[in-house]
């Protein structure tokens, strides 16, 4: 194990993977509390084809995913607030974007590979400056949501009570889906944005059935989430598959045993 760490790449995976773990655990409960899980998997399409624009145009993949992640979360959240209609604009959207990004890549006449590491994410493509860019991202998220703690906790688990008294829900919410958009684009450095959604919604999932109050579920959420990025990043290490298909077997036994004791404990 200590010869992994010898390896730049992977000393830049295992940090910049922590930092997405502690960023993906913490927001993962307030999108599990907002019944947000929808908006996550949309922002994954949209993050593949902002990753293929920058590409494109000559950016970082991280920058093109930013920007359209950003302005698109607002919108799509505005487009899906009514349950009604929330399946009509996941399917237009995510179709549309799919595209754009398939587009965006053939245009770029980028291989194949870049295609995959969008996609599946790239332990290998993580240069120092990439942790640095999502060390410094990170932080902006987790300052906000520090600032934003108390209000988004009262409009995340007591909507109603937060419109009576007068709490900005709107301005709450909209600094809310930015904060989600820019972890989805931090997020997808390790995972890709096809599996974004899983590392944002089932620690905090899982971690529900085990404790009740808020912060025991921050907590716990990126203890799960820490434990599946560093156990995935480890086993990737030693079979050279994909590390996102580690995490995301990880992630489902964590909540599928989260299942399991929730079932045992009510059915004692």
């Amino acid at each position: 194990m200590l010869a992994m760490f010898s390896l730049a790449f992977m000393r830049n995976a295992y940090l910049a993977g922590t930092f997405i773990a502690i960023i993906c655990g913490t927001i993962g409960v307030f999108v599990i509390a907002r019944n947000l899980s929808f908006l996550t998997h949309t922002l994954s399409e949209i993050g593949f084809a902002g990753a293929a624009f920058g590409i494109f145009m000559g950016w970082t993949a991280l920058s093109g995913m930013l920007i359209f992640t950003v302005v698109s979360s607002v919108i799509v959240g505005q487009m899906s607030v009514k349950q009604s209609r929330r399946e009509a604009s996941i399917s237009a959207i995510s179709a549309l974007f799919i595209g754009l990004g398939i587009l965006f890549l053939s245009l770029s006449n980028q291989t194949s590979s870049y295609a995959t590491s969008i996609l599946f994410g790239s332990v290998i493509g993580i240069a120092n400056a990439d942790v640095l860019r999502v060390a410094v991202l990170s932080a902006i998220v987790l300052l906000v949501m520090l600032a934003l703690y108390r209000p988004l906790k009262f409009d995340s688990f007591d909507s109603i009570g937060a419109r009576v008294s007068g709490l900005w829900t709107t301005a709450i919410s909209v600094v809310f889906l930015v904060l989600v958009a820019m972890s989805v684009s931090v997020a997808a450095q390790i995972v890709g944005s096809l599996l974004i959604f899983i590392l944002l919604t089932l620690p905090a999932a899982a971690a529900r059935y085990f404790v009740h109050t808020v912060s025991k579920m921050i907590f716990l959420s990126i203890g799960f989430a820490l434990a599946g990025v560093w156990i995935g990043l480890y086993l990737s290490y030693l079979t050279n598959l994909p590390v996102s298909f580690f995490i995301a077997s990880i992630e489902c036994l964590f909540y599928f045993a989260a299942l399991t004791y929730q079932r045992v404990h009510v059915g004692s």
